[in-house]
């Protein structure tokens, strides 16, 4: 097997091979190559991409391709720009799926010393998976470690009881003949007067004898003429409306 590397491809084969097959082609060139025409705002940067295609969403018809370069009528900022760029400014050409071509004689010296300069990234690990738990069976308790919680719970303070309120009778509170405490500061209310009894009448001993034999001396009224029944008591729970 030959150390000897193959040459790599012209870059107008490559270009025209990724143009048809691919929907567009991402350049890679040095801006600050002569013979480049780009917007002046690029021409002091290493490094620009530009993105070209035949069968882009917005068609780019003066798109060409020779023996000098590509040649095409790009937008910049809204503003159309006729853009020549030589093969000896580009650099790679890679499709929309990473597919391509990168001559590395023709990389700017600056930007690969960038790229050398930069650590390699390493690839991200997988995350390691956690092991399952396994069960495993547990001895019951014995008899002396039964007697220790026993003796534990024993030690440990118990919650006293509230002690709860019962009602006392007015009764129960005094004793017999004990009379209620009363303030020595509170002031003595008076006594209210009790209203003497009303006297009965003295009747004669033919009066007596008048209501015993039922009879009350006086003549009993006689019943108005036209009077019709007498009238029926109201319920109780009927109301007078004033």
């Amino acid at each position: 097997m030959s150390d000897v590397q193959r040459p790599l491809p012209p870059k107008k084969d490559v270009a025209l091979a990724l143009l048809e097959r691919e929907p567009s082609v991402f350049i890679h060139l040095d801006p600050r190559r002569p013979g480049v025409s780009v917007p002046k705002w690029f021409t002091g940067q290493p490094q620009l991409i530009l993105q070209v295609g035949m069968n882009m969403a917005i068609p780019i018809p003066d798109l060409k391709v020779d023996d000098d370069g590509i040649s095409c009528t790009l937008s910049f900022n809204r503003a159309p720009f006729w853009c020549r760029l030589p093969w000896n400014a580009i650099w790679a050409l890679v499709s929309e799926d990473q597919r391509g071509m990168v001559w590395p004689e023709d990389i700017p010296a600056d930007l690969a010393a960038q790229k050398q300069q930069r650590p390699a990234v390493a690839p991200p690990q997988k995350p390691t998976k956690r092991p399952r738990p396994r069960l495993a069976a547990v001895a019951p308790p014995s008899s002396d470690d039964e007697r220790s919680d026993e003796a534990a719970d024993e030690a440990r303070p118990r919650d006293r009881e509230r002690p709860q309120l019962e009602s006392v009778e007015a009764g129960e509170r005094l004793g017999a003949g004990e009379a209620p405490a009363r303030d020595a500061g509170a002031p003595v209310r008076p006594l209210a007067p009790v209203p003497a009894p009303a006297l009965a009448p003295v009747r004669s001993t033919e009066e007596r004898e008048d209501d015993e034999s039922g009879g009350s001396g006086e003549p009993e009224p006689k019943p108005r003429q036209g009077a019709g029944k007498p009238k029926r008591e109201l319920p109780p729970y009927l109301r007078v409306i004033k």
